[in-house]
């Protein structure tokens, strides 16, 4: 399997499988390291009130945005909790939450969860920047319905060199016969201007814990953010009448050709080579938090158009892309959902709704 979330043939999908199982059984061999809480949030301890409102990018104030770049530079500066035994190679706070993703990976990726884990863990650094960094404000979300059509891509304000994440890196040359090369890719090397530049990613790529000091890389694709993160998708995701269809539709299949608006981002962003195209360590760039965070607001824009029915509406695989539910069951809302070190356990129930359970947060708008 190569680093890509997606892949374009059949045979690949099969090894995915495979290696699946026997990955499942690598991570479940590991014992859970004893760790403290380390934000002493107290998730699910208090009512929700006056809860962060996450609101769009470009929508922020200069200073506002200023403070939330400030906020994950402190984050990668703060020492790792991660247990060297587990993880070798993790330095920081943000490395920590990095291989969380790594070594779940095969597990929270087209799965009944996915949606629900990575609202988790959207939520869980999100409170990290204000609990140990002394951030104020919400985390921000990307609306990138707002940058397409593909010519409008590049110009986002999220790639601005000063009030933004920085742009693309420089063009390694195109490969046409590579089948894993993403269509329409522009860039591929180090991340050149704006904030983190001079970022070093450790974690990666694919599933290595073992510490591989390197730039942030980026490969923008305008073509398949074009493509897959236009209104038109984002209203075919937003259609769905059931949860399941909701994140298969939001997921995509395992091709290029099959792709949502999860892999949109994803591929749009990081392309061949870069750490957003990374399945293993897409946390590695700073922007995974918005599309994430955007993701998570398609999702409670789906749950509020008809809360009675779906605020706790959830089915989907247990295993890997098990859509036939050969190898188990649906996932309910009690199944069980870990962050390691980086919080206490919770479940899925616990995340249906952003403000209750071990939530606490708001969107400005709706789609």
């Amino acid at each position: 399997m190569t680093s890509r979330c997606l892949q374009p043939r059949g045979d690949v999908v099969a090894l995915l499988l495979l290696l699946v199982l026997q990955y499942a059984a690598l991570v479940t061999a590991i014992p859970s390291p004893d760790h403290r809480d380390p934000s002493s949030y107290n998730y699910g301890q208090r009512a929700c009130r006056n809860p962060p409102v996450r609101k769009e990018w470009r929508t922020l104030g200069k200073s506002e945005q200023t403070r939330y770049l400030n906020a994950v530079q402190c984050f990668l500066k703060k020492p790792a909790i991660t247990p060297k035994s587990i993880v070798p190679g993790v330095v920081s706070r943000y490395d920590d939450l990095v291989a969380t993703h790594v070594l779940q990976t095969y597990s929270i990726h087209y799965v009944g969860h996915f949606f629900a884990w990575h609202r988790w863990f959207t939520a869980v650094y999100e409170e990290a920047l204000r609990n140990e960094c002394g951030y104020t404000g919400a985390q921000p979300y990307w609306d990138w319905t707002l940058d397409v059509p593909a010519a409008k891509w590049a110009k986002s304000p999220v790639l601005d060199a000063v009030y933004g994440f920085g742009g693309n890196g420089p063009l390694i040359p195109v490969n046409t016969s590579n089948p894993f090369e993403v269509p329409g890719r522009t860039g591929g090397g180090c991340v050149v201007d704006g904030p983190f530049k001079n970022m070093v990613v450790r974690m990666g790529p694919q599933s290595s814990v073992s510490g591989n000091p390197r730039c942030l890389s980026r490969d923008l694709s305008p073509y398949f953010a074009g493509r897959y993160l236009g209104m038109n998708q984002t209203k075919l995701t937003l259609s769905q009448s059931d949860f399941g269809w909701f994140d298969r539709v939001a997921e995509g299949g395992p091709s290029f050709d099959a792709s949502g608006i999860h892999g949109g981002g994803h591929y749009g962003v990081g392309g061949t080579y870069g750490e957003m195209g990374d399945l293993y360590a897409s946390p590695s760039d700073p922007i995974f938090w918005l599309h994430h965070a955007n993701l998570d607001r398609v999702w409670w824009s789906w749950q509020m158009r008809n809360p009675r029915k779906r605020l706790f509406d959830i089915s989907g695989p247990i295993f890997l892309m098990d859509y036939n539910n050969t190898q188990g069951g649906n996932v309910t809302l009690s199944f069980p959902m870990t962050l390691g070190v980086n919080a206490k356990n919770t479940t899925v129930g616990q995340t249906m709704n952003i403000k209750g359970g071990v939530l606490c947060y708001d969107y400005d708008k709706l789609y």
